[in-house]
Parts: C-alpha cells; sequence; structure tokens
C-alpha cells in the first residue's frame, strides 16, 4: 500500500496564516482590556482614600488651629491668676469695722475691686472664666480635695468650702480649684446581743452550757484537787488497792 502525499498548495498556506494571525490580536486585546479594568479599579481606590486622608488632615488641621488659638494664652493667664488671688486677699483681709470708719481705706478697697473685676472681664473676654464649686458635686477633674470634714447635713462628696478658686478655658480645666469635702455621717456600729447565759469554756471540753458542762471531771484527772497517795504516779490508783492485790516483790 502505498503512502499518499498530501501536497497543500500556497494559497491555503496563506489564508491559514491570515486566519491564525487576525485570532491573535483579539485575544490580545482582551488580555489588555481586563488588565486596563483591574488597574482602572485599583487606581480609583486609592485615589479615594487619598481623597479621604486629605479630608481627615484637613478637619485636624482645622481643629488644631482652633485649639492653638482658643489655649495659646494659657501659661500667660495661669500666671496673671495669682494677680487675681492677691488682690481678692487683699479685700478679704481688711475688716469692714475699719474700712467704715476710715473713708481713705474704703476708697482704696473700692479700687482694688473694681481692678479684680476688670481683670476678670479681660479674662473671661479671652475663654478664661472663673468656677464656682460651692455646694456642688465633688469633681476630680476641677477640684483638688484639701481636706474633708463631717457633716450630716449635706450629701457625701459636696463641697463645703472652697480654699482657692478654680478657672477654665473653654472645655479644659485651667487651674483646680481647692475645696473642702463634706465626708458623711460616721457609720453606727449596732450593739451587740449579749445572752445572760455563762461564757464558752476556752477548750472543748466543756460545752457552752457551763464550766462543767453538767458533767464531774473524772476524780483521777489531773486538774483535781484531791492528795495523791504518797508513792504514786499522778492518776494512777495506789499500789495497795491494785485490782490484783497488793504488789508483792518474788
Amino acid at each position: 500500500m502505498s503512502d499518499e502525499k498530501t501536497d497543500t498548495r500556497p494559497e491555503d498556506r496563506a489564508g491559514l496564516a491570515k486566519d491564525q494571525q487576525g485570532a491573535d490580536p483579539a485575544v490580545e486585546a482582551s488580555v489588555e482590556l481586563t488588565a486596563l479594568i483591574a488597574e482602572n479599579a485599583d487606581m480609583r481606590d486609592r485615589l479615594l482614600c487619598t481623597m479621604a486622608d486629605m479630608e481627615k488632615l484637613r478637619r485636624r488641621t482645622e481643629r488644631e488651629k482652633a485649639d492653638t488659638a482658643r489655649y495659646a494664652i494659657s501659661n500667660f493667664a495661669r500666671d496673671v491668676l495669682t494677680v487675681g488671688d492677691n488682690l481678692r486677699r487683699t479685700v478679704e483681709h481688711v475688716p469692714a469695722e475699719a474700712a467704715a470708719q476710715d473713708p481713705a481705706l474704703k476708697s482704696f478697697l473700692d479700687g482694688v475691686e473694681i481692678t479684680e473685676r476688670e481683670l476678670l472681664n479681660v479674662l473671661e473676654r479671652h475663654g478664661v472664666t472663673r468656677t464656682e464649686p460651692l455646694a456642688q458635686r465633688f469633681d476630680p477633674n476641677c477640684h483638688q480635695a484639701m481636706y474633708e470634714v463631717q457633716n450630716p447635713e449635706v450629701p457625701e462628696g459636696t463641697v463645703i468650702d472652697v480654699m482657692q478658686a478654680g478657672y477654665v478655658i473653654g472645655d479644659r480645666c485651667l487651674r483646680p480649684a481647692l475645696v473642702a469635702v463634706a465626708k458623711g455621717a460616721a457609720k453606727q456600729t449596732a450593739p451587740s446581743q449579749t445572752s445572760d447565759s455563762t461564757p464558752k469554756a476556752a477548750n472543748d471540753d466543756f460545752p457552752a452550757s457551763g464550766p462543767q458542762g453538767g458533767r464531774e471531771p473524772p476524780r483521777n484527772a489531773s486538774h483535781s484537787g484531791e492528795p495523791h497517795p504518797a508513792g504514786s504516779n499522778r492518776g494512777e490508783p495506789p499500789r495497795g488497792n491494785h485490782p490484783r492485790g497488793p504488789y508483792t516483790k518474788n
């Protein structure tokens, strides 16, 4: 049987090559399109994250700018408060009777009070205000307790005395107020109920009914008051009264 030789004509080979070349660009275009879509989605996610970060940065920058403008004078205001405290001490240390008798002294005190009021107004215009903690609940964020006083008339933890005024700047504490806090009434202990029965014995040999517990101790007990026969051991019968008769030596 002879082998048949198939001879491909040049026209057929050219058509086959054209078909193969026409299929390859479509596949390549599809692959490139898929890659471009994935890259576009990735770039879109990155853009959204960047925009969100920039928005957060803008808000934080604005908040820090506002806080800087509001609390920039904190150190200066804290130092100025000492001046206000000294003005208040000056007014409080002058007796009212002396000021009433001396017109010059009264005018001087009026000038000091006006100066103190003006100082507080200036501080208030810059966001610094005085707190009034008297008769309020103790707040550890704005108050500093110096001592406690027992006072059953007010709830426990109430401020009953202010030794130094406190100040706040904005929503922050500039200087805590020095206060005294009510401790409340002392706890009363209930009286112990005592019975008429005799106290319990120290050891377990005697029950609670009495020191002897209704029983007599053994006659040969070590705490018995009876004398022991001479030459006998404590707690043992004398040798002459041995159950087996008198003891004799063989």
